[in-house]
């Protein structure tokens, strides 16, 4: 048995691994274009922000272990080509630019998603980064030690991480978001008040424009300023576009594998493609979310584990469904912290549903304990069948603790009476007696009510 996978970062990797202790025997390759295997990118913003030193400590398993244990890593190889009727992929040696041409009897594509880049003049400037591999970490972190002002193109996930990174290193940071607020994964309610939090807690050293966009870097070689579609302009050091990723799918698109109505490869629950023997998994394969039973992309290093898992043991011959995801996710800002679950009241309002909701913010522990803080969270449920439908909360408390109980409960169908019988623990240092998402589930009952 000979398995291909092409990607080798955190879905390719799981990939591998887990086919190489399926099948000892096995002969398993990656191909990667990038120069390291097995990172973390998630872990990007805190090197650069400089919680740690080494990056080394980014990378889960080196090529070398890889090796060790019987798998063969190609980095800096870039598949151009997948031919299915016969069963090969064609490769390009980026280092000598040769083509060869790899049979395969499994061939696992793990290709991930590529940061999107706007239409924006003199992209190509010196000192304009974005932020997916490793080198992009090292290099960002190597420019804003000798910057002074500092230009995010995005609100999203990354920028507030990146955010924090900058300002911890005392840097002038600039944000131009095209919404109303950061981060429009969240509700707008809930945006607001994570935008107003960084603004109050950044030192002065924060300013955020929002529904504009960057027209043009300038600059000769290197960048000087930015120019704005509303006028605005201004002088900075250097730039990092965090404007969002998509899914890279050209060469299976062109190998005729089905490319779903997110952009992204279609699959089953198996990671199984519309073509024998060709599975997909990570960032560049579509996903099936569990509360609006519909195709979703959402990229996230915990799912790409997952998935790669699963793919492994379906190429080897194994039985592991993949059953779906909720899109949950969590972020801070300082000792701001930012979780979410399930559909937001936006999301769940265009997918049909019916939506009740309520915020509140309550202490997260006994309001006498030295370490208590608030906690605000949003609790979204649908009218006629009282399911609960996702859960957003944000606060210096623990928020992403109640996140991750409604998330257990979206995926058994929970009812908002349901959670109302859930037993949460009790003590002073951990929780109110009558926690934040009881509160909410009984507001919640009496407006269904």
């Amino acid at each position: 048995m000979k398995i291909i996978i092409i990607g080798g970062v955190a879905a390719g990797a799981k990939a591998a691994a887990k086919s190489k202790r399926m099948l000892p025997d096995a002969e398993v390759h990656v191909y990667t274009k990038d120069s390291h295997v097995s990172y973390s990118s998630c872990g990007l913003p805190y090197y650069i922000a400089g919680d740690f030193e080494d990056w080394n400590k980014l990378v889960v398993r080196t090529k070398e272990e890889f090796e060790k244990s019987g798998i063969n890593i190609h980095t800096e190889h870039l598949v151009t080509k997948i031919l299915p009727a016969d069963k090969r992929i064609l490769v390009k040696n980026i280092e000598n630019g040769t083509c060869d041409f790899v049979d395969y009897d499994k061939l696992i594509i793990a290709t991930g998603a590529a940061p999107f880049i706007p239409e924006i003049k003199n992209s190509g400037l010196r000192n304009v980064f974005s932020v997916r591999t490793l080198e992009d970490g090292i290099n960002i972190r190597n420019a804003m030690e000798k910057s002074g002002h500092i230009t995010l193109v995005g609100g999203g996930y990354i920028s507030i991480e990146l955010i924090e990174a900058f300002v911890k290193n005392k840097k002038k940071v600039t944000l131009i978001e095209r919404s109303p607020f950061l981060i429009s994964a969240f509700d707008e309610d809930i945006s607001s008040l994570i935008q107003a939090f960084i603004l109050e807690n950044s030192d002065g050293l924060v300013k955020i424009i929002n529904e504009d966009v960057v027209s043009e870097f300038v600059g000769e070689e290197h960048i000087r300023g930015i120019v704005t579609a509303n006028g605005l302009g201004f002088e900075t050091d250097m730039a990092v576009i965090a404007a969002g990723v998509y899914p890279v799918v050209d060469i299976a698109r062109e190998a005729g594998i089905t490319i779903g109505e997110t952009g992204a490869i279609k699959v089953n629950s198996r990671m199984e493609t519309n073509i024998p023997d060709i599975y997909a998994c990570g960032d560049c394969a579509e996903k099936y979310h569990m509360v609006s039973h519909s195709p979703v992309w959402v990229p996230l290093g915990s799912t790409a584990n997952k998935e790669g898992r699963a793919a492994a043991i379906n190429a080897c011959g194994g039985v592991e469904d993949f059953e779906g995801i909720l899109g949950s996710a969590v972020l801070r800002y300082h000792a701001f912290n930012m979780s979410i679950t399930g559909l937001t009241e936006k999301t769940a309002q265009k997918r049909g549903f019916d939506t009740v909701s309520v915020v509140i913010t309550k202490r997260d522990k006994a309001g006498y304990m030295p370490e208590v803080k608030n906690v605000t969270l949003k609790l979204v449920a649908d009218r006629r069948s009282h399911r609960i439908l996702g859960a957003q909360a944000i606060g210096c408390g623990d928020a992403d603790k109640r996140v991750n109980t409604v998330s257990m409960g979206l995926v058994r169908g929970m009812t908002v009476e349901d959670l109302l019988d859930v037993d949460l623990t009790y003590a002073p240092p951990f929780s109110t007696s009558i926690d934040i998402l009881i509160s909410a589930a009984r507001i919640l009952k009496s407006k269904l009510n």
